[in-house]
């Protein structure tokens, strides 16, 4: 099948849907989840279900190179692509065809599944409402626990019996002494851990992570070595909804773009902005004021429609709260013990003590000040071995 033919079949594929499992949880009954025609050839199962593996894949480096090292591992391996609503026509969305023409190149059956209900309610909806309370949400997160790990990985096991599922992140899943662990990748630069913090407890014994021990370099030098056409694909940096463009093409209404009075941190008026969905927390460049001294966001105030500057010391504070708490070690989530914690997905979690702890909320206290913390954000907390202890919504 050529691309050509192969693009026009899946144009029509929603019209031509052969599979519409729903799940057997409440939730999935809110969601017209479906499976779509197989890509080239059906599924059909060989081995045990032990043996068996989902990967969800975009058509990137990292999920293609993933797909074969599970292949090259004895896996019999299963590509998924999520369908996804975008807001940007003529943009490359980061889920396309390309990972169908991968899953052909490794002569492994590929399928969309089509969530584009569930998307546009449970995260583009979602990434709106939280902009427009004048938070910073982190919709790839969201998409992770929501989705991926939950209604997607459940819609797989109960359409194809495929209990095991595998992603291309840079993060390790650790089983030590019948313990099982998520952990940072071997290359810390690369490590995507924070991402992933939201997946169930009780799933992390069927989650898969082949990248965990390489770097990119290695990767893209696997995906060259097998003459991939993934293998020089740049990398999706931006919203995959937005159409790989600015996440601004999400937000809608006049109220995003709406000007109000920009303050410093004391209350006092000192200009004026361009509306708060234009702004985030710590941001310097492209304030719209000169303070003769480096100032950035501090607050956000949606009801005032009110933005206040301050210097990086005003922004930046010891203590950091979080709700919606996912507990991956719930021993070490206890009040005094030190742990380290990130506020954001880049750079190394720094040396904090859990001040205070309960069934849905957490504050821990840094030894350092962190950069400007942003709600919607998320708080991620690890122990000394690099493992995923906790992770919550920054409030």
């Amino acid at each position: 099948m050529t691309n050509q033919v192969l693009l026009e079949h899946l144009s029509l594929s929603d019209a031509k849907t052969v599979v519409e499992q729903k799940m057997k949880v409440p939730d999935m009954n809110k969601w017209d989840i479906k499976l779509l025609p197989a890509s080239f050839s059906p599924w059909q199962s060989k081995k045990e279900s032990s043996r068996q593996i989902a990967v969800l894949m975009s058509g990137g480096v990292d999920s293609s190179t993933a797909a074969h090292l599970l292949k090259e591992e004895g896996w019999e391996v299963l590509g998924i692509t999520m369908k996804i609503p975008t807001l940007s026509s003529g943009s490359r969305c980061c889920c396309g065809a390309d990972a169908a023409f991968v899953c052909n190149e490794i002569d492994i059956p590929h399928y969309f599944v089509d969530v584009s209900e569930a998307f546009e309610n449970l995260i583009i909806e979602r990434f709106r409402e939280l902009y427009a309370k004048g938070q910073t949400p982190n919709p790839c997160v969201e998409c992770n626990t929501l989705l991926k790990f939950s209604l997607v990985w459940d819609f797989l096991e109960a359409t194809f019996g495929i209990s095991y599922l595998a992603t291309g992140h840079y993060a390790r899943v650790i089983n030590t002494d019948g313990k099982v662990r998520l952990g940072r990748a071997k290359d810390k630069t690369k490590d995507q851990s924070y991402f992933l913090y939201g997946i169930a407890a009780e799933k992390l014994n069927r989650f898969v992570l082949p990248l965990g021990n390489f770097s990119k370099q290695e990767v893209r030098s696997i995906a060259a070595e097998l003459n991939l056409s993934a293998a020089d694909r740049d990398e999706s940096m931006e919203l995959c909804f937005a159409g790989e463009g600015d996440y601004r093409a999400a937000l809608s209404g006049s109220e995003a773009n709406k000007e109000g009075d920009m303050t410093d941190m004391q209350g006092n008026n000192i200009g004026r902005h361009k509306g708060t969905s234009n702004y985030t927390l710590g941001q310097r460049r492209g304030v719209g004021f000169a303070g003769g001294k480096p100032l950035y966001v501090g607050k956000i105030d949606a009801e005032t429609n009110t933005i206040a500057l301050g210097t990086r010391d005003e922004v930046s504070c010891h203590v950091v709260k979080a709700n919606k708490i996912n507990t991956l070690i719930p021993e070490e989530l206890a009040s005094d013990k030190r742990l380290f914690g990130k506020i954001r997905s880049y750079g190394d979690p720094h040396s904090c003590k859990v001040a205070e702890v309960s069934e849905n909320q957490i504050t821990v206290e840094f030894d350092e000040p962190q950069f400007a913390p942003c709600p919607g954000q998320k708080l991620v907390l690890y122990d000394e071995a690099d493992n995923v202890v906790a992770g919550g919504t920054i409030i």
